[in-house]
């Protein structure tokens, strides 16, 4: 076997997967989706074809054509990372037809109950599928060296509707024979059910492949941008409207500086607030948590940087997880550049320097294992979610400004474009962008040294601390904060988010409880509105021991799934240098009462942080 990707079971030599048509039944009574799955290849196979699945129940593999049972066998001990390997006897065969039925505790898959719903009254499920759990929804070779279209016929019930990361086709009523192989005609064709379907014409990675299911209302916010959420979230929907209401012109800016928009759409969905991330790219489908709303425009930030995934990272698209920097560096560079255009300098400025002081943490989070501070880092045996940080994003960002620094902007601008005209719809490593970049910017190689920068430890001594009059300002006041003095409210007044986020990050580890207190009661930073202000502060008053906002962190905890602001506020609370028993205790408990609130990978997250202090 020649593995392609650590984190999968595809053979290298094996033909890849280019299509792939789903059949899909929701049962929300069981949290479960029997579905079939036809895989088309690139060329026809004979020998035995390995596949990525988890939590998968496989009832039948059939030759799609004939219907006649192709010889499987199924791994009996699951990889504690990849899951459960199938590997199917071919002969000759181009296409393989798979009739399964996934688990409820299928990691890509969040089941909300009605309770769990703004309405009270409909269920609601969504999916995630980066970094590596398609499989979790149809088995596939789950790699993003393999690009899949894909075309989608989803049975769900009569009274909810349906978004996808494809383009909507049309609703009707259910079909008989279309739940033939399912065996389940009867349930197929309930008064109570409807059918979405939908098909992606261009091919993306699997971790793009995503949709939910609810009731879901939407407002129109320009003319390739509807936003999405619970249709009796009403007024989240109006905020979100407001909030993203510049998108097309976000969407004109990146057409001039990286090329056509190839995506057609560019609809976004709010999530419940158990949505890991703050958001993720799926194209023509962006899903958001409602923590970016905040009121201020400064959420569209947010948009901004999914939008750019639409060039770099669903255009082009790393191979595999050992350089997720390609995505997420050239995301952040291709985010900021939209930023400075649409918002201004120094608010692009304020984003590099928060972006700074994330780079910083993570060398020390990753002190006893900086192979993870690599841009190209080896994660045989890992799992890409535990290993998920700001390095790639950040670490990949200033690497490409090291480059744009070297041979100037106007030159870089035309080194993008090609870049991306060069390598859309293809996914490449390293090595390969390596290549390109020494071919078309002749000599780089003895101005900047790459090999450091994508393969050594740390922050390269030519990386790039922001400097600006606001930057300055702000990590000046931070300063002074440490001899007890705090910023006047004049200092203060035309502060957003960002700017208390970025004199946070710059105070010292901890502090006085009574300093904690006073600067809390003059700005009010616990009740923040904004969680990256909230998150910031509370994380501050854990390390300083500063119990009275103990309440505060617990609200927090149980209010949001997002791995942003869980993963920094459960570290605080059990490491060695700032977690005690009370902490600890505190910690376990508010786990145990919110696990089930939160997406499953988020589950695996906190888990792995309780299990390595606890």
């Amino acid at each position: 076997m020649a593995p392609i990707d650590p984190h999968s079971f595809t053979d290298s030599t094996h033909p890849l997967t280019t299509h792939v048509a789903l059949s899909l039944y929701l049962d929300f009574a069981i949290s479960t989706i029997h579905g079939s799955a036809v895989l088309s290849l690139s060329a026809a196979f004979s020998g035995d074809l390995s596949l990525d699945s988890r939590s998968i129940s496989i009832r039948k593999i059939l030759d799609p054509k004939t219907l006649t049972p192709l010889p499987f066998t199924v791994s009996s001990s699951p990889d504690p990372i990849r899951g459960t390997q199938i590997v199917v006897s071919l002969s000759g065969h181009s296409s393989l037809l798979i009739v399964y039925s996934t688990s409820p505790s299928a990691s890509a898959l969040q089941w909300l109950s009605p309770a769990q719903t703004f309405s009270k009254t409909q269920p609601y499920v969504y999916t995630q599928c980066q970094a590596i759990h398609a499989r979790s929804i149809f088995p596939c070779q789950d790699t993003p060296a393999a690009r899949i279209r894909y075309d989608v016929v989803m049975n769900i019930p009569g009274s909810l509707s349906a978004v996808m990361s494809a383009r909507h086709v049309r609703r009707r009523q259910p079909v008989p024979d279309e739940a033939r192989l399912l065996d389940m005609e009867s349930r197929w064709c309930g008064e109570d059910r409807a059918v979405e379907e939908f098909t992606m014409e261009q091919p993306i990675p699997p971790y793009l492949f995503a949709f939910a299911v609810g009731e879901l209302g939407f407002r129109e916010v320009g003319p390739r941008t509807r936003v999405y959420a619970e249709a009796a979230a009403g007024e989240l929907l109006d905020a979100a409207a407001r909030e993203f209401a510049g998108t097309e012109e976000m969407i004109g800016q990146g057409e001039k500086l990286f090329g056509d928009y190839e995506w057609e759409r560019f609809d976004l969905l709010v999530l419940p607030p158990s949505f890991p991330y703050g958001g993720m790219e799926n194209p023509r489908m962006v899903f958001l948590t409602p923590t970016v709303i905040k009121g201020d425009a400064t959420g569209a930030q947010v948009v901004a940087h999914e939008l750019a995934h639409s060039w770099t990272g669903n255009l082009i698209t790393n191979t595999n997880n050992e350089h997720f920097w390609l995505n997420e560096g050239f995301t952040t560079y291709a985010e900021r550049r939209i930023v400075e255009v649409v918002q201004g300098e120094d608010r692009a400025t304020l984003n590099i320097g928060i972006g700074w002081r994330g780079l910083v943490e993570e060398m020390d989070r990753f002190k006893d294992n900086m192979e993870f501070t690599k841009l190209k880092n080896n994660q045989e045996g890992v799992d890409p979610d535990d290993v998920y940080s700001q390095v790639p994003y950040e670490k990949g960002f200033q690497f490409l400004l090291r480059i744009e620094r070297q041979i100037g902007r106007a030159a870089f601008d035309e080194f993008l474009k090609k870049y991306i005209d060069t390598f859309k719809f293809k996914s490449i490593d390293t090595g390969t962008f390596l290549e390109f970049l020494k071919a078309n910017v002749p000599g780089i190689e003895k101005e900047i040294n790459l090999e450091m920068w994508t393969e050594g430890t740390g922050i390269p001594e030519d990386a790039y601390e922001p400097v600006s009059n606001i930057y300055t300002k702000i990590v000046s006041l931070a300063k002074e904060f440490k001899q007890g003095k705090m910023p006047e409210e004049d200092e203060v007044a035309d502060w957003n988010g960002q700017e208390w986020e970025l004199y946070l990050e710059n105070l010292p580890k901890s502090c006085e409880p009574s300093q904690i207190l006073a600067l809390d009661k003059r700005y009010m930073l616990a009740e923040s509105k904004d969680y990256e202000v909230k998150v910031s502060f509370l994380q501050l008053a854990i390390s300083s021991k500063c119990r009275e906002y103990y309440g505060q962190v617990e609200k927090t905890l149980k209010d949001v799934g997002r791995m942003k602001y869980l993963r920094p506020l459960y570290t605080a609370l059990v490491q060695p240098t700032g977690g005690n028993h009370e902490e600890k205790l505190l910690a376990k408990r508010v786990f145990a009462e919110s696990r089930e609130t939160y997406h499953p990978i988020a589950q695996g997250v906190v888990e792995s942080i309780l299990s390595k202090h606890l």
